[in-house]
């Protein structure tokens, strides 16, 4: 079911991204953990750590493995950053972003999420997001780019929808307008 929520495929290659199951979660109060039965393994009480990454991280290192590694990681996120900065619905968003910074931290926080040896640092994603005056249209075009990212990696469409699984309930945190 979650990855026919994934993509729809049409004439005109629209793409949909992860936030309508996201938003489906979020009108309905259900959480994306139950989506799938593979998911609910994954405990998603918060903890000191996941306060500031957004989740707590999968176990196991299958996930991780499943984006080819940190090597894997770092070219997605390095052709996310490229997609989300040219991306014409969003580009205007990263105009005075630290891109090095923004890089760093979204390696950090991908790769402990997936279950990889890594540990994130950085802002929880309330502060880090605060005054951007963010939507779902903006969260949604970032998402796109993601899984353009991850398909170019040849990541499986079941690990990019555990890692969506842990991205998807930040949009309540991330989105204020």
């Amino acid at each position: 079911m979650f990855t026919s929520l994934k993509r729809i495929n049409n004439q005109n290659s629209m793409f949909m991204p992860f936030c309508i199951a996201a938003s489906a979660a979020l009108l309905t109060g259900a959480a994306l953990i139950y989506a799938t039965p593979a998911l609910s393994q994954d405990s998603m009480a918060p903890t000191a750590e996941s306060s500031t990454a957004g989740a707590t991280p999968i176990k196991g290192d299958h996930v991780f493995k499943a984006f080819h590694g940190k090597e894997g990681i770092d070219r997605i996120i390095d052709d996310f950053v490229i997609r989300i900065t040219t991306d014409p619905r969003i580009a205007e968003r990263f105009k005075n972003s630290n891109l090095a910074r923004l890089r760093f931290e979204l390696k950090a926080q991908v790769c402990y999420l997936v279950g990889g040896p890594c540990a994130y640092s950085g802002k929880d994603m309330k502060s880090a997001h605060a005054g951007m005056n963010l939507r779902n249209r903006d969260f949604n075009a970032l998402a796109e780019d993601l899984q353009f990212s991850m398909d170019k990696e040849h990541v499986s469409f079941r690990a990019q929808n555990r890692l969506i699984a842990k991205l998807a309930p930040m949009q309540h945190a991330i989105v204020t307008k």
